[in-house]
């Protein structure tokens, strides 16, 4: 029984990564042109044009790389956020970003509860999923809260791998998404702040 629920498992990690390489590379074929002169100040601008000009349509693409780059913890979450700040400026990108890890939180969190330890090894591995829930730092259940908050705050922390195993831990889903949500606004908003005044120079 178990057998079959780690093929089920695999089938859908192979079909997730296959989404995943697919969405990239059309992502890549239709920004690669902008992205080649990002290092330029015309190419930031022009970057910022492509995407604002698009109205809802950018705020919400750039929502959609957030959601993606938590919902794959291999992809580094601060270019994502360095050009949000380009494209909105500090606060209004950091509030698309808070969004989009709002969003990918919530399916992530949910996920793991309902299809269990499992689902995360398929992606994650065995040996570093045990390594955090037989943490020492997660067995006092009175001190989780203020533990993840303070993981999620300080910039540099694993957070996205951290919102795997929290769908493991003995957590009120509304306190975790908080906590990982607007945690975070630090290590977002120095991205944001950056992006949004190396535009403005």
């Amino acid at each position: 029984m178990k057998t079959n629920k780690m093929q089920k498992l695999k089938i859908l990690k192979i079909i997730v990564l296959i989404i995943f390489i697919i969405a990239i590379t059309l992502v890549a074929l239709k920004l690669f042109p902008i992205f080649a002169n990002l290092g330029t100040p015309e190419g930031q601008q022009k970057f910022k044009v492509e995407i604002t000009n698009q109205g809802f349509n950018g705020a919400m693409y750039l929502i959609g790389l957030q959601l993606l780059q938590i919902l794959v913890p291999v992809l580094p979450g601060e270019p994502i956020e360095f050009l949000a700040g380009i494209c909105y400026g500090t606060w209004l990108g950091l509030l698309l970003i808070l969004i989009g890890a709002f969003l990918s939180s919530t399916i992530i969190f949910f996920s793991v509860r309902k299809l269990g330890k499992d689902f995360i090894i398929t992606f994650l591995g065995k040996e570093k999923v045990e390594q955090f829930e037989n943490s020492k730092f997660f067995a006092d259940s009175k001190k989780i809260y203020l533990i993840l908050f303070i993981l999620f705050f300080i910039p540099g922390t694993p957070k996205d791998l951290l919102t795997y195993i929290a769908g493991l831990l003995p957590l009120k889903p509304y306190k975790f998404l908080l906590i990982s949500t607007f945690a975070r606004i630090p290590s977002i908003i120095t991205s944001t702040f950056a992006g949004s005044n190396l535009i403005a120079r």
